[in-house]
């Protein structure tokens, strides 16, 4: 089992201890607010589920009807994450529109506080490992759900102050108040999720910085060639695709034109880890003076 599979499986682990533990503060104090956490953690174990299939599934091999693998079933988990976010918001807001019209003040909110404030540590350290992680591995999956935690807990840290105030104020609109904030963050944090997710299925290009940098190491590797242009990119899961036409010398030899592609894939996969290039080699009369110059 892959280091990012296993990632996945702590989450769906550490989801399902929140859940339950976010389950009990609201049990034991019946506010709104502390039920819409619950809820949103229930969107952590469906979300976590996901992760891990899809983490397993990007793992395949590349096969005759996939021959560029199954990278993007990731993006399809983080898709999958975004809508299961804007649901729970959606029923949060209904709660929370019930709870105004009839307020009640939280039952036993000293041990109610305690439990959530303990579920929000455990996320809140989860988090960062799995976007540390995350990011190392390239996983989108693992990264979408590392981000969901960390709106999770946001929201939690706001939920836990706002019933701490409704139980020393006693102000009782405060709770579905608070439930209604919640909904709102956690939309937003949904819309930003689908927006990432969809970007990489339709292939966006990868980031301006990372471009810069594929410009700077094809200019400074393809010495002997006259320019590249042409170039795009994109992200499938882990794996970087980058692909350009390269101009050399009419004159040049085969394998000359070969050894310049050569040192370049080096630097490439060098700087992006698992990238999958594709140069396609041209002579000086196909140049369009524009794109990468050669140093």
């Amino acid at each position: 089992m892959g280091r990012a599979a296993k990632l996945a499986m702590g989450s769906l682990a550490v989801a399902m201890v929140v859940l339950a533990i976010k389950g009990a503060a609201w049990w034991v104090t019946g506010s709104v607010a502390l039920l819409a956490d619950a809820l949103e953690s229930i969107v952590n174990v469906a979300a976590a589920c996901a992760a891990l299939v899809a983490v397993h599934l990007s793992a395949t091999p590349p096969d005759a009807n996939h021959p560029y693998g199954h990278a993007k079933a990731e993006y399809f988990s983080a898709v999958l994450e975004g809508v299961l976010i804007v649901v729970a918001a959606l029923l949060i807001l209904r709660e929370a529109w019930g709870a105004i019209w009839a307020p009640s003040a939280p039952d036993m909110p000293g041990p109610g506080l305690a439990l959530s404030v303990l579920a929000t540590t455990i996320n809140g350290v989860w988090a960062w490992w799995l976007l540390r992680e995350g990011r190392r591995l390239r996983s989108p999956a693992l990264v979408a759900d590392g981000r969901h935690l960390v709106s999770d807990v946001v929201t939690s840290v706001g939920v836990v102050a706002g019933v701490g105030a409704v139980a020393l104020t006693g102000v009782l609109w405060l709770d579905p108040l608070l439930a209604a904030l919640t909904a709102v963050n956690i939309l937003v944090s949904g819309g930003r999720l689908l927006r990432e997710s969809v970007g990489g299925l339709m292939d966006e290009a990868v980031e301006p910085a990372l471009l810069a940098r594929i410009r700077c190491l094809v200019s400074q590797e393809a010495a002997g060639a006259l320019e590249a242009h042409d170039l795009r990119t994109r992200h499938s899961g882990r794996t970087t695709f980058v692909e350009f036409h390269l101009v050399v010398p009419g004159e040049m030899r085969v394998a000359e034109a070969h050894d310049i592609c050569d040192r370049i894939e080096v630097a490439l996969k060098a700087e992006l880890e698992t990238a999958v290039i594709t140069i396609h080699v041209e002579p000086e009369m196909k140049a369009k003076h524009q794109g990468v110059l050669v140093l």
